[in-house]
Order: structure tokens, then C-alpha cells, then sequence
């Protein structure tokens, strides 16, 4: 029975990982930068869409304040950003023997490069239920005048 609790808890994601290689995994670099690596990072989910008129981009960030975000675009990048810090402490109340203090930070910074056929001087966004939405507007997308270059 020992065995069998000792075998599903190296079981990973339906691969077996026997004791043995378990730090020849860690230090195998297509392991150490896989996927799982990637979702368990503190980066938002970020979903993007579009249609005729409008680019979206909804940034999935539960537990932030509309005032915790930055959102900024400089030379065609966009740039959103968010941290949050908290602190609760709590003193000997009651003659009892103890202080506790507690930090809480949480931050991520994500940046997407605008197509040319963005407007970057009117993009809105709006912070609800956890869920960052931007609206980029499209522009009229001007064709590149076509040149012939003459050889010599």
C-alpha cells in the first residue's frame, strides 16, 4: 500500500517519474522550461481578439484594484503592468504573547508590439470582476506607395 502512495505522488502530469531521475529532470533544460514551468508563473492569462473596427485584449487579473494597473504605449509597445502590496499586523492583545506581521506583494508586467494599424492615441480600457479590457481602435491602413528602384 506504502508503494502505490509512493508511486502516484511522483506521477506527473500521466508521465512516471521514478526517484532516481527526479534530479536529472530538474536539471534537463527541455523539463526545466516546459509548459508547466510557463503556467505556473505569475503571469496573467491574456486573451486577444478582433473584428473590423477594434483589436481586444481582456488581461485576467483577479485580487488587483483599478488603481493598481499602469498602462502605457511608447514607440508602438504596449505595456500593461499592475502591483499590489499588502501588510496586516496584529499586537499582543488581551496579555497574550505574540506580534505577527504579514506582507502580501503581488506584480506582473506584460508587453505586446501594436500593428501599424492601431490607433495608439485612443485605447481604452476598463477594470471589472477581475478581467482587464482594452479596446484598441484600428486606423485606416495606409498601403505603402509602391517603388521601383532603377539598377545601375
Amino acid at each position: 500500500m506504502k508503494k502505490e502512495v509512493i508511486m502516484n505522488t511522483m506521477m506527473k502530469s500521466g508521465r512516471q517519474v521514478m526517484p532516481h531521475d527526479r534530479w536529472q529532470n530538474f536539471f534537463n533544460p527541455e523539463s526545466f522550461f516546459s509548459d508547466e514551468w510557463l503556467r505556473s508563473s505569475k503571469l496573467p492569462a491574456v486573451n486577444i481578439s478582433e473584428d473590423d473596427k477594434n483589436f481586444y485584449i481582456d488581461v485576467v487579473a483577479p485580487g488587483f484594484k483599478k488603481d493598481d494597473f499602469t498602462i502605457n504605449v511608447d514607440d508602438d509597445m504596449l505595456t500593461i503592468s499592475a502591483e499590489t502590496k499588502m501588510e496586516s499586523e496584529e499586537k499582543d492583545n488581551n496579555n497574550k504573547q505574540y506580534n505577527r506581521r504579514e506582507y502580501s506583494y503581488n506584480s506582473f508586467t506584460r508587453s505586446f508590439q501594436l500593428p501599424d494599424n492601431v490607433k495608439d492615441t485612443n485605447i481604452e480600457a476598463k477594470y471589472a470582476d477581475g478581467i482587464l479590457k482594452l479596446n484598441l481602435l484600428k486606423s485606416e491602413q495606409k498601403a505603402k506607395p509602391k517603388k521601383q528602384i532603377a539598377i545601375g
